[in-house]
């Protein structure tokens, strides 16, 4: 039997995360930051368009 090796964890992609302004040298994050808590908001689409914090549940819908 041959071995398989073990999984490698992918690394987070910072270029996913921000905007990078190479003229000005400014980095800004794309995401919105939940006023509640501060932490990173998420974008969902279905069923309607809203800004969730997964950490303290702050729901923000979209008009």
């Amino acid at each position: 039997m041959s071995k398989k090796a073990p999984a490698q964890k992918k690394l987070p992609r910072a270029a996913a995360w921000y905007e990078i302004d190479m003229q000005k040298g400014v980095f800004r994050f794309k995401n919105k930051l939940c006023p509640k808590c501060g932490s990173v908001m998420a974008f969902h689409r279905e069923p309607v368009p809203r800004w969730h914090c997964g950490k303290c549940g702050f729901t923000q819908f979209q008009r």
